[in-house]
C-alpha cells in the first residue's frame, strides 16, 4: 500500500510540475515542486534553491545541502540523475 501511495503522490507532483503554461525556472512553485519530486525519491536535498531549465520537462537542480540532480520526464515517468 505504501508503494502505491508513493507512486500516486509522484504522479500528482509530476503532473503539477509539467502541466500547464510554461513558467520561469526561478518561480517559487517550480522550486517547491522539484523539491517534492526529489523527496519522493528518498534522495538527500533539503530544499531546491536553484534551477536551470535545460528543456521542456528537463531541469538541473541545486539543493540546500549541496547536492545537484537532473530531473526530467521520460515515457517511463520521472528520471533523476546525480
Amino acid at each position: 500500500m505504501r508503494t502505491h501511495a508513493r507512486g500516486w503522490a509522484l504522479r500528482v507532483a509530476m503532473t503539477m510540475l509539467f502541466a500547464g503554461p510554461p513558467i520561469a525556472a526561478d518561480d517559487v512553485s517550480v522550486l517547491k515542486d522539484l523539491t517534492a519530486v526529489i523527496a519522493l525519491q528518498a534522495l538527500s536535498c533539503g530544499q531546491v534553491i536553484a534551477v536551470v531549465r535545460q528543456g521542456e520537462s528537463d531541469y538541473i537542480t541545486s539543493c540546500q545541502d549541496g547536492n545537484r540532480y537532473r530531473v526530467f520526464s521520460s515515457l517511463l515517468g520521472v528520471v533523476l540523475h546525480d
